[in-house]
């Protein structure tokens, strides 16, 4: 091998790493940064400070700007559209973070959840105050006409038993969804319940609808890392881990649950 085709590797080489350094510091720079999104639809969970804002509040909000002081990186927290936008978002990688989603198999092809979960939250059955139907069970649900949010997850068991049992419209907002059940137009509706009751207590002043029970999930929330983020790597998800660990065994999550709650009331 000849002295110029040595020195031509070795110059193609210090290029090639050149060129990974300033790849590497481009892409820590842009991750000092972070940008986050979740259902602005959630309370007390998470919503928008009002209809003209961007800015979201709720239990969601207090738990990120504590991950991010822990952290030691700025964690931009958007309003990005409905629920289903937002998951599309996430998903494509242009927001590197979902903060509060449940888990589901469909999900996890693009998203990295980090553990352990920060909530808990139950779905239910709504109804009007007078039922259209004797409530036992999920099997009840079967033959008669339901509503529910776009892309809104029950857990995996239950969506799974909703896609082969029931007769689900799927609508962009739960205020529709409501509104549909006060006019009659649909015999229960399917969500959660906080977010439920806070939305149906903004709209009404009085209380229109009944929970039935049992409900039919109880599912974790969790923080996600989008598999697309450029963000995403095995430091910073290990570095995500330990911080919810840290809060989760703090008693953190229960007392930020109660002032999301109490920011919600008072609002």
């Amino acid at each position: 091998m000849s002295f110029i085709s040595l020195k031509n590797k070795r110059v193609l080489l210090l290029t090639a790493l050149g060129l990974h350094s300033q790849l590497q510091a481009g892409q820590d720079e842009r991750c000092d940064e972070l940008t986050a999104t979740g259902n602005s639809e959630y309370p007390p969970f998470l919503w928008r400070k009002n209809i003209e804002s961007n800015q979201l509040l709720g239990t969601n909000r207090l738990i990120i700007n504590e991950i991010s002081q822990r952290l030691g990186k700025s964690i931009e927290l958007k309003h990005t559209g409905p629920w289903s936008r937002a998951q599309r978002e996430v998903k494509s990688g242009r927001i590197d973070l979902m903060a509060g989603v449940f888990y589901t198999r469909e999900r996890s092809q693009y998203l990295d959840y980090i553990e352990p979960a920060f909530l808990q939250t139950q779905s239910v059955v709504w109804t009007n105050n007078v039922p259209s139907f004797d409530y036992q069970n999920e099997d009840s649900l079967k033959g008669k006409l339901g509503v529910t949010v776009i892309n809104n997850s029950f857990g995996q068991r239950f969506d799974q038993f909703a896609k082969k049992n029931l007769e689900l419209t799927y609508v962009a907002s739960v205020e529709q969804a409501f509104r549909m059940l006060l006019g009659h137009r649909v015999d229960y509706v399917v969500y959660e319940e906080a977010p439920g009751e806070a939305y149906i207590q903004e709209i009404w002043n009085f209380f229109p609808f009944q929970v039935q029970q049992p409900a039919v999930s109880r599912e974790h929330l969790y923080l996600a890392f989008s598999r697309n983020s450029p963000c995403n790597t095995k430091g910073l998800r290990e570095d995500l881990a330990g911080i919810m660990k840290g809060l989760s065994d703090e008693g953190f999550f229960n007392e930020i649950n109660q002032k999301g709650r109490a920011q919600w009331l008072l609002k």
